[in-house]
């Protein structure tokens, strides 16, 4: 499944002419393309599909919408324990 999780712009850049994000994902930062909001600031929170920010979220929300993914297990699903993947677990299955 592939799901648009609200996450949050750490940090932003330009990479080759395009504007590039650092965004946490409860936890798991992944490069994000702000071309779509081309306005989004450090700090603020954004829905992100397949690597795309979408749309402007508020905290409350991207928060109250984490947690549940949580919950589900969906962000697991999603993009793996970042823990396992930082050992190296996930490859010996």
């Amino acid at each position: 499944m592939c799901l648009a999780v609200p996450g949050r712009v750490l940090d932003i850049q330009e990479r080759d002419g395009t504007r590039m994000a650092a965004v946490d994902f409860g936890g798991v930062v992944k490069d994000v393309c702000l071309e779509y909001l081309p306005d989004l600031q450090v700090g603020e929170y954004a829905i992100v599909h397949v690597g795309f920010a979408l749309q402007r979220l508020d905290e409350e929300s991207a928060r109250q919408t984490l947690e549940l993914f949580a919950e589900l297990g969906m962000l697991e699903e999603e993009f793996g324990d970042p823990w396992k993947a930082a050992t190296g677990e996930e490859a010996h299955k």
